[in-house]
């Protein structure tokens, strides 16, 4: 049976409409293509071409891939260039709780009813085409951004970069982050095969910062082959400092007496250093102060990166979901303090390395909670808790006081489980999905005890945050 459109969009209806509107065009990308996952630009360039889609020559265009650190890159960005005075526009997945999370314009999300138009004109020009849900919710993202007039579009890829739908657009500067094997069914199965389809989000003759430490050799032989401008952390930009501040030195620009980015974590100064690279290379067309980024580092924010919730007991948010990330949340909750008691909320997608996951996190966990997710492609709570048990017998895991596992129908289940019994001093853990941290999220920051934080719901990422 042949899915219904949903109907034209009246720009006199209320919001409560609109966004109830843009449910039903997500659900239509959901349904019209028999994949969720289909790589490839070919579709993708026709229906940019029909929509006639391209920034003004005015906008500068800078594109994020990478394994991990591609949001907090982003959001760096974004919040140095608002604090310089810039017209900002982000493009940035997957949303925590609502979809208009994907589609800043000068720090917020955009109405669902400014982005309706755009999903009708993909779905006008895509003719014969069949796009997937990201095809088509990012051409219709895309659109909407070159719409209005920006000084300065970042664009967050998706998977890889050669074949995303992202790069369907001509970056003036590209940026890749830390690499780690992650989607390697279609990626390739080692650093070196997934450095290099990152890599081709670089244009000739353009930049292209790249601030792993430790980049696979196949990004800079990549941008040799092409002519790219490639600036590597450790070559062509450092930064060191001490517990109190930071400095940064590039080809030609230093700053010194920085302080550490609002954005915790290990890797933080790693994505801020390549923020840095990218500005000095941007500079001629978008000059920056030290203000503004001493101001726009100050104020980054960015939910569900380590977010840390004070309360009794403590609550921390991340949505590290491969082994690189869940390496970096174990060094941060390590540096946190003592904490008697550690309960995980636990959910994620079932092609994950959930071993290596779960034997990072073990030692830190006094108990998992492990958690369903609402989508096909996540392993179930009891998938989950069976394999902490096969590990566990395996003696694979190093769990203090041996394992302690239950399961719940959702995250918040699951966080009511654990608060029911969890102490004042103790600390809980939600992690390994964004939908894990979503469904916390869902309506607003959880309050966990006397002092804990929450204001209202738009304290969390909702509708117009």
């Amino acid at each position: 049976m042949p899915d219904t459109l949903p109907p034209a969009f009246d720009a006199s209806a209320s919001p409560a409409a609109a966004q109830q509107l843009l449910d039903q065009w997500l659900a239509h990308c959901e349904r019209a293509h028999p994949k969720e996952i289909d790589m490839g630009l070919t579709r993708v360039n026709a229906v940019r071409d029909a929509l006639g889609l391209r920034f003004s020559p005015d906008t500068v265009v800078v594109m994020v891939a990478g394994t991990n650190g591609k949001g907090s890159t982003c959001a760096m960005l974004e919040s140095i260039a608002l604090q310089a005075g810039y017209r900002v526009g982000l493009y940035i997945k997957p949303h925590l709780v609502h979809f208009q999370e994907r589609c800043r314009v000068g720090g917020e999300p955009v109405q669902a009813a400014s982005l309706l138009p755009h999903f009708e004109a993909v779905e006008a020009a895509r003719g014969a085409h069949s796009l997937t849900y990201f095809e088509h919710t990012t051409l219709a993202i895309l659109r909407r951004l070159a719409s209005e007039p920006l000084d300065l579009v970042i664009l967050e890829v998706g998977l890889g970069g050669r074949l995303d739908a992202v790069n369907t657009i001509d970056a003036d500067c590209s940026v890749i982050t830390s690499i780690d094997l992650d989607h390697t069914e279609y990626l390739g199965p080692d650093r070196e095969s997934i450095g290099l389809e990152k890599a081709h989000i670089m244009r000739s003759g353009r930049p292209a910062v790249v601030s792993d430490p430790v980049a696979p050799a196949s990004i800079e032989q990549y941008a040799a082959r092409i002519g790219a401008d490639v600036r590597l952390l450790g070559r062509d930009f450092q930064h060191g400092g001490d517990r109190q501040q930071w400095q940064w030195s590039g080809r030609s620009k230093r700053f010194s007496g920085l302080a550490y980015p609002a954005l915790r974590g290990v890797n933080q100064l790693l994505n801020a250093s390549g923020v840095l690279a990218v500005l000095e290379a941007l500079a001629e067309r978008l000059p920056v102060s030290a203000q503004a980024v001493r101001s726009g580092l100050a104020l980054v924010s960015l939910p569900g990166r380590f977010q840390v919730v004070a309360g009794s007991p403590t609550l921390v948010l991340d949505v590290a979901h491969n082994p690189h990330a869940v390496a970096a949340l174990a060094h941060n909750l390590d540096q946190m303090g003592f904490f008697p008691r550690t309960h995980a909320i636990f959910g994620a997608m079932a092609d994950k390395d959930l071993q290596a996951i779960m034997q990072r996190m073990a030692p830190l966990v006094d108990h998992w909670h492990c958690c369903d997710l609402p989508l096909p492609r996540a392993a179930s709570a009891e998938a989950l808790a069976q394999q902490l048990r096969q590990l566990d017998a395996q003696q694979l895991l190093k769990t203090p006081g041996g394992l302690s596992v239950s399961t719940h129908d959702s995250p918040m289940s699951a966080l009511n489980a654990a608060t029911a019994q969890v102490g004042p001093a103790d600390r809980i853990l939600a992690f390994g999905s964004f939908f894990t941290v979503g469904g916390i999220l869902a309506n607003g920051l959880p309050r966990l005890g006397e002092g804990a934080g929450r204001s209202d719901p738009a304290s969390a990422p909702a509708a117009g945050g």
